[in-house]
């Protein structure tokens, strides 16, 4: 079975009646090159795990099957299932779990199907919910190795956004205090049945056992980054004393500041992480 021959998949998922939801985001990726560059970047073998979110048909997790990794996949679409069983039905190291992954108990799957042993992810993500799942799986101490992840192409941008930049923001931040993320490649819409409007990127995230940085408050830390970026043409002196997630003063910045050698007038897309790190601790 070759899912990612456009007739073999309308085959398969026409013999189920199925439909694709705009309101899930359904794009299935298709294109050999880019299912291939996922696959070796997760670098999966017969002793990983791999857990997948969103498989769609199959066509990404017959590939991950065949690298003998045990394969669990979670698929909201009740419509997906039969065609899943379908797709997967060779393999014995994959497992399929009808849920939303947002309401998963992510520890407790890894506990129950992983021995609770790190584990990789690989995903085709819908547009709309990228960041909180992947905030879900970088925030909740669970024990991920890695993600190979295909998201908007704006979205891996800012992921690996450096300080100074537009696309730097709260989320570069986040996603470099317990990452080290690249972009693997591009995949324009015609790489998936039906064509998306935008281009998308493969971003993969090494997951570090501890952050990039060192906190005293993890809280205090995200609070900062928090409200830097949350109006961000204000000096962080401003963003910061005046912020609904903190309670600090002016004069606490401007010292915090003037002690890191910066201007108090510097907006935060000009701190790098190591600095939010800094600011952070010494406002704590």
């Amino acid at each position: 079975m070759n899912l990612s021959n456009p007739s073999e998949l309308k085959a398969l998922i026409g013999r189920h009646g199925f439909s694709f939801s705009k309101s899930l985001g359904q794009n299935f990726l298709i294109d050999e090159n880019v299912l291939n560059k996922i696959t070796e970047s997760a670098r999966l073998n017969s002793n990983e795990y791999v857990l997948e979110i969103g498989p769609g048909a199959g066509t990404l997790t017959r590939r991950l099957a065949l690298t003998g990794a045990k394969c669990v996949a979670v698929e909201i679409d009740k419509a997906l299932v039969p065609i899943l069983n379908e797709s997967m039905a060779e393999f014995d190291n994959f497992k399929l779990i009808n849920n939303d992954i947002l309401k998963v108990d992510i520890k407790k799957l890894c506990a129950e199907e992983f021995d609770g042993k790190p584990f990789h992810v690989a995903a085709n993500l819908p547009y709309y919910i990228t960041t909180p799942i992947v905030m879900k799986l970088l925030e909740d101490k669970i024990p991920v190795k890695s993600m190979t992840l295909m998201v908007q192409k704006e979205v891996a941008e800012r992921m690996c956004a450096s300080c100074g930049g537009k696309e730097y923001g709260a989320l570069s931040v986040a996603v470099q205090y317990y990452s080290k993320p690249h972009i693997i490649c591009k995949a324009e819409p015609h790489c998936f049945i039906p064509q998306p409007k935008v281009a998308s990127s493969v971003v993969h995230l090494e997951v570090g056992e501890t952050p990039s940085v060192t906190v005293n408050s993890e809280k205090k830390f995200f609070s900062v980054v928090k409200s830097a970026f949350g109006q961000r043409r204000k000096t962080l002196v401003n963003a910061l004393s005046k912020s609904p997630y903190m309670s600090v003063t002016k004069e606490d910045v401007v010292q915090a500041l003037s002690g890191m050698g910066l201007d108090e007038n510097i907006r935060g897309e000009k701190l790098s992480l190591e600095q939010f790190a800094l600011l952070s601790n010494k406002l704590g």
